[in-house]
């Protein structure tokens, strides 16, 4: 099958790739079927894959806190919790949430972890129930950017590049992971995409995608804030959209420079809209008091207390930089380090992304810098994705790829211009190279959190070299629980968790080791990796004295003491 073309407009630029006129007759029938078939069952797979994952894991560290915020949206419409990040990814678990009968007493008056364990354990509501409405939205929100994936390609390398990249997105243990969480990572990157992926149409029909793009990068700011470094690429893009759009249309510099400047502010205005939007949705009438102890700006980063939106984003945005001068814990490849390493998220990104996806990733990349006629979609797909990736790896919190969970959807779309190369060999390769994504996906299922490549020795060696959201972020304390009943019952327990789940709920007898010596701890001792990563000296000797016997879910180790 040949690979479709693009074509070159009278000014000589290059446009999205046509897949040319349907076959006609039965035979184009069946193909366009078929590829709907394809598209359907990829979208299938990932979907029970989330789906699976969401029933069987426990409360991550971060979502009992957006859990807690959103149900204070529906029931109180008040935005004092969780103010460090916009409302629109905990409006969206809202959504969820909304089908429950879940309420907060007016008077309380706890922090926003002790709100999260309010809401899940303390409310009478089955919290495994209140995760599954929390998440769906989520994996819903997932499987659509999954049809932007598959759109963004097509439109550049047809329907057969479209079909490789969302092959490389629905098999990404990443977006799996993280998709299947009520967490704000996937839907930020999502919403981004999306925009990118608008103004890359814009080129053709500005008035139709430009407002659609705004409306896109909005979400993406108000969802976190993380999504502020590629507001400027994309507004420069959507101007280098309606350049490219009005080059050879006769019009003077002076008319040209004025639809420029109007395509960014009209753009930047509509996604400050949506800001607004967003906290208002939450409560129409704005009531915000600034949390106590908030960090003071200089410099550059005192340009936030500018911005045009609402006063608890940029009270957010003080909070944001606060943690960033905090020092972090990290580890990598067996170092516990304190501080940031400028060079933790590209290795992260190396252990935990499939080996036939990496290679795709490098070969789009080539791919597209090389062919003349994919070269103009360059920037609108690796310009965003360097901005993001630079900017994750200056900050201070070494705590896992899930602050890049943009690669794996941009550079999908950019390894499907591999299927433009003329060469049988490479469609083959290719071919293998997806194949071989999807096989160390599926073997990792369920566990895609702790998930890493075989050249790193898979999940269960993912702990020896990465912590945290990584490996580890509390999502096995249900089974760890269900292998203690089953496999030790009755035993002594001592715990070590790292998570925001209660163990006590899921029938989990234990005691804490480190409240007392070593030679007093008998039995099982069940340690979070994390927090093996990140020994101190009590419990280094603790681990010294024990022999590990068990794990589950590549997240906790179960040791025997004698």
């Amino acid at each position: 099958m040949s690979p479709p073309t693009s074509q070159l407009s009278s000014a000589g630029e290059a446009t999205p790739a046509d897949p040319g006129p349907a076959p006609a007759g039965r035979f184009g029938w069946l193909r366009r079927w078929a590829f709907a078939l394809v598209g359907f069952a990829l979208l299938g797979q990932m979907a029970f894959a989330m789906v699976t994952t969401a029933v069987e894991q426990t409360p991550t560290i971060d979502e009992p806190v957006y859990v807690g915020a959103a149900v204070v949206y529906l029931d109180q419409h008040s935005l004092r919790y969780n103010p460090e990040h916009p409302p629109l990814g905990k409006l969206i678990i809202a959504s969820g949430l909304a089908f429950a009968d879940v309420h907060l007493d007016p008077a309380f008056a706890g922090d926003e972890t002790q709100l999260g364990r309010r809401v899940l354990y303390e409310s009478g509501q089955d919290p495994g129930h209140l995760m599954l409405l929390a998440r769906l939205p989520m994996i819903v929100l997932t499987l659509l950017f999954g049809l932007v994936v598959f759109a963004f390609a097509r439109d550049l390398a047809g329907p057969v590049g479209g079909l490789m990249a969302l092959a490389l997105y629905t098999f990404s243990p990443d977006v799996i992971a993280y998709g299947s969480l009520a967490t704000l990572d996937v839907p930020m990157a999502g919403f981004l995409l999306t925009s990118a992926w608008l103004v890359w149409r814009a080129r053709h029909r500005p008035l139709r995608y430009l407002p659609l793009a705004g409306l896109a990068l909005g979400a993406a700011i108000a969802t976190k804030m993380s999504a502020l470094p590629a507001v400027p690429v994309v507004l420069f893009l959507a101007a280098l959209s309606v350049w490219q759009f009005r080059r050879g249309s006769g019009f003077g510099p002076k008319r040209t420079a004025a639809e420029l400047v109007a395509t960014v502010v009209g753009t930047g205005v509509i996604a400050v809209a949506v800001v607004w939007a967003a906290y208002l949705a939450v409560d129409p009438r704005l009531r915000w008091q600034a949390p106590p102890g908030l960090p003071t700006l200089h410099g550059l980063r005192a340009l936030a207390d500018w911005l045009p939106v609402p006063a608890p984003y940029r009270d957010g945005m003080h909070l944001q930089f606060g943690f960033e001068d905090q020092v972090w814990s990290g580890f990598l490849f067996g170092r516990l380090y304190f501080g940031a390493l400028w060079y933790y998220l590209p290795a992260a990104i190396l252990v935990k992304t499939p080996l036939g996806t990496l290679a795709l990733w490098l070969a789009g990349i080539v791919v597209l810098l090389a062919i003349p006629r994919l070269r103009p979609a360059a920037p609108y797909l690796l310009v965003p994705s360097a901005v993001l990736l630079a900017a994750a790896m200056t900050g201070s919190r070494d705590f896992g790829v899930r602050y890049t969970v943009f690669l794996p959807m941009f550079l999908a779309v950019a390894a499907a211009g591999v299927v433009l190369l003329r060469r049988r060999w490479a469609h083959l390769m290719a071919a293998a190279l997806v194949v071989f994504t999807a096989v160390s996906s599926l073997l990792t299922f369920p566990y895609y959190l702790p998930y890493s490549n075989e050249a790193f020795g898979g999940p269960a060696q993912t702990h020896l070299r990465l912590h945290d959201s990584n490996v580890d972020w509390g999502q096995d304390l249900g089974r760890l629980a269900d292998r203690l009943h089953t496999t030790y019952p009755g035993e002594p327990v001592w715990l070590i968790y790292k998570g925001s789940g209660v163990p006590a709920f899921y029938g989990i007898a234990a005691a804490d080791p480190l409240r007392v010596p070593p030679d007093q701890v008998h039995g099982l001792l069940a340690v979070s990796d994390s927090s093996i990563a990140k020994a101190d000296a009590h419990l280094k000797a603790l681990l010294a004295t024990s022999t590990p016997i068990d794990e589950v879910g590549h997240s906790i180790t179960i040791f025997r003491r004698p």
